[in-house]
């Protein structure tokens, strides 16, 4: 035995290339730029290095194979910042970079189920990758709009805040399809106006007192009547619906403290048909779409036979 060591042997690049499974090239690279500097030259000037240069040679193919940039390696094995902390921040962005991946999966699958032109597929991305804090402030511009300055209930308004769209990690198509029309939807300026029409009412009777908990009963009232008018095929502007018109009536003229009449006719049907806008309900049709909240009761259908019933006898009159 000559009595060498492992500290004493020395590698040429090739060896290197060949212990580490990197090419000669990309070797002689990490060399020139520093990362990992030889421990010595053969007589005729080639490089060589020993077992420690080879161990951080190693190192830095796993960095590189984890991502990191040169720079980061750079700082790692100069101990300018600890392993754990750089793993720890890289870490952190491979799991933005996974969470795009997944949602431009979703986009491309809900384009290849939906058939979308080019321009569609650019503006459903584009919608689609926005943070969650810009979905929200999205959402929230559109709140801040429709129901600032004006005292509408505030239990309903702070609902609408709460309800924030949340589009999941791995989201289906589908919750891609909605969070881009709800984005689309909530920017319209006709929606925004009728919505802000909306609170305006709300406002107007806050002025008169909190009723809150009276249109809450009245739903209640107004659902029931209707659905069993529905149910029996009782057509809003045929003589069937007179008792079931009459009734409702009655129930908001008491509720409100006003007379049963004709003007207490034409209020409803006003705030009834601005309440009743199809998209108002669209809106939490998407949110519990994008969010898996279970499906919403729709009472569109309910209004709308109640606001055709109450047209057809003003136009009656």
């Amino acid at each position: 035995m000559d009595g060498s060591t492992a500290d004493d042997i020395r590698y040429s690049i090739g060896d290197l290339a060949r212990r580490t499974g990197l090419t000669v090239k990309t070797v002689r690279f990490y060399a020139d730029t520093g990362l990992v500097p030889p421990t010595g030259r053969t007589p005729a000037g080639y490089r060589l290095y020993d077992v420690h240069a080879l161990a951080r040679l190693d190192l830095v193919r796993t960095l590189r194979e984890l991502g990191l940039d040169l720079p980061a390696v750079r700082r790692v094995l100069e101990r300018e910042a600890p392993l754990q902390e750089v793993a720890a921040a890289h870490a952190e962005a491979l799991e933005v970079q996974i969470r795009t991946l997944r949602l431009r999966r979703a986009v491309l699958l809900a384009v290849a189920q939906r058939g979308s032109t080019p321009e569609e597929m650019r503006l459903m991305h584009k919608l689609a990758k926005l943070s969650d804090a810009e979905r929200r402030r999205l959402v929230h511009d559109f709140i801040d709009e429709t129901f600032g300055g004006l005292d509408a209930d505030p239990g309903f308004v702070a609902m609408m805040r709460s309800a924030m769209p949340e589009l999941p990690d791995e989201p289906r198509p589908e919750q891609v399809e909605a969070w881009v029309e709800l984005g689309e939807l909530v920017q319209v300026r006709d929606f925004r106006a009728a919505v802000r029409k909306m609170a305006e009412h709300q406002a107007a009777e806050r002025a008169e007192g909190d009723r809150s908990g009276l249109h809450i009963a009245l739903t209640g009232t107004v659902t029931s009547l209707v659905r069993g008018a529905l149910a029996a095929g009782t057509a809003p502007a045929s003589p069937d619906a007179d008792p079931v018109v009459a009734a409702l009536t009655a129930a908001y003229a008491e509720a409100f403290g006003r007379p049963d009449d004709e003007e207490l006719r034409q209020w409803l049907s006003d705030r009834l048909g601005t309440a009743n806008d199809p998209r108002a309900d669209r809106y939490w049709q998407l949110l519990a779409v994008i969010n898996g909240w279970p499906a919403r009761e729709s009472l569109r259908d309910v209004f709308e036979w109640f606001t055709e019933a109450l047209r057809a006898r003003l136009a009656g009159c």
